[in-house]
């Protein structure tokens, strides 16, 4: 069920709106991102700064002889994409001063990403607490799809919290 305000991405992006209306619009889906691509260069350089130089990452012969047939993308890049998905998509709080990850509720890597592969996040506000006129928490369940498959890269329950400027 979409609530009137509740748009996707495509209308709302960098939309402007009140904690009210936001908060209006739990349990509906926000909108989708834009598409990611996940190439090998990412993939590297994710694993060059991580350290984390597992083969089935880095090494297009090794990949190409596992069950993936080649390299994919660690779960922790796509994850870390959630942030630059989420600006595509999430309404910008009136007063907004200042944004920060607070955690998650839940995560799951479900399918491997393919390097080469284009992802992108799909947005459903679960929940919208305001703790105070300059702070709240919102609760958002993210799919993240990967082009041309059924099965989602992942899905997190992801918290963020805003902190606003007050009168």
């Amino acid at each position: 069920m979409r609530v009137p305000g509740c748009t996707g991405a495509t209308e709302q992006r960098r939309t402007r709106v009140n904690t009210q209306e936001l908060k209006a619009c739990e349990g509906n889906v926000i909108g989708s991102s834009d598409w990611f691509v996940i190439d090998q260069s990412r993939i590297d350089k994710f694993a060059s700064v991580t350290e984390d130089q597992q083969f089935i990452h880095t090494d297009p012969q090794k990949a190409a002889l596992t069950p993936f047939g080649t390299t994919i993308a660690h779960g922790f890049l796509t994850l870390s994409l959630l942030p630059a998905m989420g600006a595509d998509v999430i309404p910008v709080l009136e007063g907004h001063k200042m944004a920060v990850n607070y955690g998650f509720e839940k995560v799951r890597f479900i399918s491997p990403v393919p390097s080469g592969a284009r992802v992108r996040g799909h947005f459903t506000l679960l929940s919208l607490e305001e703790r105070s006129p300059s702070e709240v928490t919102m609760l958002w369940e993210v799919r993240v799809e990967i082009e041309g498959q059924d099965k989602p890269a992942l899905y997190a329950e992801w918290l963020n919290r805003r902190y606003l400027e007050t009168d």
